[in-house]
């Protein structure tokens, strides 16, 4: 069994600022230490469950968070960022069988998680699919989707895990916390090892055909931008039209062309 891991930070457990997600403030080290521990018990207990191949994602930041001996044999890891449209699922292909999504969190302008953003936490207000607020979770699944490849597990803030389930109830989640403005009500960490332990072993086992999406034909993507300047500068990209003074939209052919435009504008 092949299966790929994508790790964020903004959905650990514990998490509650942004400088705890910044490798150069000093609260950063404990909450990277956190998202190594969840991606290394996710491999583990991937492996427990007959996964014989596993490509770990840093999916956070600069991409060069995780260390390769932070994870344990057979995982190997992206580090960076090759600025291709797959983006947080970069080297996933149709020969893999499922896709573990740990660390992650709800979409810019939700509000139970303190960090929610939608890829570019600087400079995108919202990202709309089809007229629906979206999270790199949709984004993303939907991507795989396209390959055939299912998201068999989400880990993350609670906002996150709710609208995962409201999306696919079988895909299997796992909340790490719920933010309240700038605070967080955070899983004790020992609690989230031992849930993400049942949790892969759980979805990994389960008919992980139930857990892909239906990709849509014809996609429509609406970026609403907190700067207005940076919209008309993004609405060239081919095809693309600023339909607001902040928002530009585009008509697409498939979740790669979403992926590949939203490289561009952000």
């Amino acid at each position: 069994m092949k299966v790929y891991l994508s790790v964020d930070i903004e959905g650990v457990a514990g998490i509650t600022a942004w400088e705890e997600a910044r490798k150069e403030h000093a609260d950063y080290p404990p909450l990277r230490d956190r998202m190594a521990r969840e991606a290394a018990v996710a491999c583990e207990a991937a492996s427990s469950a007959g996964a014989t191949s596993l490509l770990v994602k840093d999916a956070h930041g600069t991409g060069r968070n995780l260390r390769a001996d932070d994870l344990p044999a057979p995982a190997r890891l992206i580090r960076g960022w090759s600025g291709h449209p797959s983006c947080m699922l970069q080297q996933l292909d149709p020969s893999f069988d499922a896709i573990l999504l740990i660390g992650w969190h709800g979409p810019a302008g939700a509000g139970d998680n303190p960090l929610a953003h939608t890829l570019s936490s600087r400079n995108l207000a919202e990202v709309r699919l089809d007229g629906v607020r979206c999270s790199e979770f949709r984004l993303h699944a939907l991507l795989a989707a396209e390959m055939g490849v299912p998201v068999a597990l989400v880990a993350g803030d609670a906002g996150l895990c709710d609208e995962v389930q409201a999306t696919n109830a079988s895909i299997t989640t796992i909340r790490t916390m719920r933010g309240f403005g700038a605070s967080t009500l955070s899983e004790h960490p020992d609690e989230v090892d031992q849930r993400l332990r049942d949790g892969v072993a759980r979805a990994l086992g389960c008919d992980l055909a139930a857990c892909r999406l239906e990709p849509p034909e014809q996609p429509q993507v609406v970026v609403r931008y907190k700067d207005q300047a940076m919209a008309y500068r993004k609405s060239f990209y081919p095809d693309a039209e600023l339909i607001e003074p902040t928002q530009v939209r585009l008509q697409a052919g498939s979740m790669f062309e979403v992926m590949r435009f939203l490289m561009f504008a952000t």
